[in-house]
């Protein structure tokens, strides 16, 4: 019979006042029951409260997830881990029509790669704790999946398991506990191990409270003046890490696995180009991924020469980084020769089309970091116009749009991620600024979504960063179409043509009752948007115009040079516009000016590479789903302000 908490434990714990996690006295007393689940766990296996709430938080933030797999089989508040039970995937640049070069001045690039047999990787011991946890507790592996209470007290069998190999006495003070919650991030070396710690302690320092998915509230106490003995990690028997030649901020986890420069035959090489930036052009970009993929191997594939390339991986169990190029160099991961030559592309371990294989806490956190760091250094302002999802990368032309990449998809949490970021998204102006920035409530917001698992089936019910848009102001309109693509729209998980993101900034163009209109993709485009549940917020800025006198103005999927600005030896790139226009009387918001600028790099050796500028101007644009450029000879950027 497997063990339980035993209820009088549970019991008196409820009743009696919690002295690091109280919850706030007007709280209804049926939705404490999480925050009595973990005060008993905690008080039957020795763990101090505070340490078991904060490491559940950087693992789930309290969530169960109703008993769904992460992107790495990790199952409940907890996190306990079972990959075995993970989904298997290929990398999302082995799939679809896009190139991930996007450079038309060589031909398309078709990845040749195949994951290889992660069955020794998912044994993993830091991808089996939930098999560990079993044996310490005795509850039944399907118990600690979907009940909450055998998962949380699966987790403090597993950090008291840490404290006692280590030597450590089980004490009540959480400063003693830094090596069992390094231990438990499951990591194999001491960088990895130390930042998550440190994270841990830096949640227990500044407290949090949270409503989690099935309406429970937790609260845990800030101790802001908590010192953990970081000592104890020398004595955690974990490797040195291997830091040498990374580019991560000295606050992550971060080792060096190259992606190969190298010739393979018949003039071709891979899997990226070697450049100056930002000497030679500027990093304007920086692109989030998602993997559909598995961690080993997704770095089995960024490895050889045939494949694509990015710049960083990380890791969902614990936030670790890996970097594959530098950050000087060119990566093919975008699908648009221009935004790659300008940008910085980071995977994240994840499935856009598993709504419940959820990302961690650590790993959002560790991004967070990482991108704070490369936009400091490269000067990348923090907005939505520059921070991409690789669904907001453009098609470079026409026949390239229906074929571009839609990750990371509906299911990242873009406001929590500027929240780490130090760059809350926030209303900025006021009813009169003609702007709204998007910022539905994560979780309550939940759009239907279909084709997850099957064509035409709905995907589970979950929380999202996405809105729908439609022809009028209500659900009977029809969705907007998006000409680019050339097919009807859907609700399809994969079919952006109808859907605006987490902080994107459009232009107002009407208000109907709980409904507002913007500018989006030359059209008017509805979303439900009422005053006491809000799914955007007032904003104010610079916008662009058609010129005076111009019906309508091109719209280009990439800023490149006129044909005069080309020296000899470098095929002229054309400058051809999509089949979207600016139509007169439409505003569309600026994410800056940039010159059209084009990197020539088609071969293996370095010497013939060139930096192309022209005189031309351009200004990026939110113009629909993704960002797209208008050339500032044909419009006037001016106030958004309405009257």
């Amino acid at each position: 019979m497997p063990r339980r908490i035993p209820q009088a434990v549970a019991s008196a714990v409820l009743l009696l006042p919690l002295l690091a996690a109280a919850p706030p006295p007007e709280a209804d007393s049926s939705r404490l029951a999480l925050q009595g689940t973990f005060a008993a766990a905690a008080a039957e296996y020795q763990v101090p409260d505070s340490v078991l709430l904060g490491v559940a938080y950087l693992q789930s933030r309290w969530d169960g997830h109703a008993g769904a797999p992460s992107v790495i089989g990790g199952y409940g508040p907890m996190h306990l881990t079972d990959a075995r039970t993970a989904v298997r995937g290929v990398s999302h640049h082995s799939e679809g029509t896009e190139d991930p070069r996007g450079d038309s001045a060589r031909p398309s690039l078709a990845p040749r790669a195949e994951p290889r047999d992660l069955a020794r990787a998912l044994d993993a011991p830091r991808l089996r704790t939930l098999d560990r946890a079993a044996e310490l507790t005795g509850l039944d592996p399907e118990a600690l999946r979907t009940d909450p209470a055998a998962n949380i007290e699966g987790g403090a069998a597993l950090l008291a398991a840490a404290q006692r190999s280590l030597g450590e006495p089980l004490t009540a003070d959480p400063a003693d506990w830094y090596g069992a919650v390094a231990r438990f991030s499951g990591a194999d070396d001491t960088a990895t191990a130390a930042a998550y710690a440190d994270d841990v302690y830096g949640v227990l320092r500044a407290g949090q409270e949270r409503t989690t998915d099935t309406g429970q509230l937790v609260r845990l106490a800030a101790q802001p003046r908590l010192a953990p003995e970081k000592g104890q990690l020398a004595r955690a028997g974990l490797r040195a890490p291997v830091t040498a030649g990374t580019e991560c901020p000295k606050d992550v986890s971060c080792e060096w696995i190259p992606a190969p420069y190298q010739e393979f035959g018949d003039h071709d090489y891979g899997n990226h180009d070697l450049a100056n930036r930002p000497k030679s052009q500027p990093v304007r970009y920086i692109v989030v991924h998602d993997t559909e993929g598995a961690w080993e191997g997704v770095l089995n594939m960024v490895q050889d020469p045939t494949y694509v390339s990015w710049h960083y991986t990380l890791r969902s169990s614990d936030g670790h980084i890996a970097q594959h190029v530098r950050t000087k160099d060119v990566a093919w991961h975008a699908g648009n020769w221009y935004v790659n030559a300008g940008s910085v592309g980071i995977e994240h371990e994840g499935f856009l089309a598993r709504p419940d294989a959820w990302y961690t806490e650590a790993m959002y956190r560790a991004s967070a970091r990482l991108v704070r760091y490369l936009a400091f250094r490269y000067g990348v302002p923090l907005d939505r116009q520059h921070i991409l999802g690789h669904d907001n990368v453009p098609g470079p032309v026409t026949a390239n749009v229906a074929g571009m990449h839609t990750d990371p998809g509906p299911y990242w949490d873009w406001r929590h991620y500027f929240e780490l970021l130090k760059a809350p998204i926030r209303a900025t102006g006021d009813g009169h600024g003609g702007l709204v920035t998007i910022r539905p409530s994560y979780d309550t917001n939940r759009p239907v979504y279909t084709d997850c698992a099957a064509k035409g089936q709905p995907c589970a019910d979950h929380g999202s960063s996405e809105v729908r848009l439609y022809s009028g102001p209500g659900t009977s309109y029809p969705l907007i179409k998006d000409v680019g693509r050339g097919t009807d729209p859907t609700t399809g998980v994969n079919d952006i043509s109808s859907r605006v993101s987490t902080g994107q900034q459009y232009a107002v163009a009407g208000r109907q009752g709980d409904w507002t209109a913007i500018w989006y993709l030359g059209q008017k485009a509805w979303f439900e948007n009422p005053r006491k549940h809000a799914t955007a917020v007032h904003a104010a800025g610079l916008v662009v115009r058609a010129k005076a006198g111009r019906a309508s103005v091109p719209v280009y999927g990439r800023a490149y040079p006129e044909a005069s600005a080309y020296p000899r030896g470098v095929p002229v790139q054309a400058v051809s516009p999509l089949s979207y226009t600016l139509p007169a009387g439409q505003s569309y918001v600026v994410g800056g000016e940039v010159p059209g600028e084009y990197y020539y790099s088609v071969t293996f050796a370095t010497d013939a590479h060139r930096v192309v500028v022209g005189k031309d101007r351009y200004y990026e644009i939110q113009y629909g789903h993704r960002v797209a450029f208008v050339r500032a000879a044909d419009v006037d950027v001016v106030p958004s302000v309405r009257g």
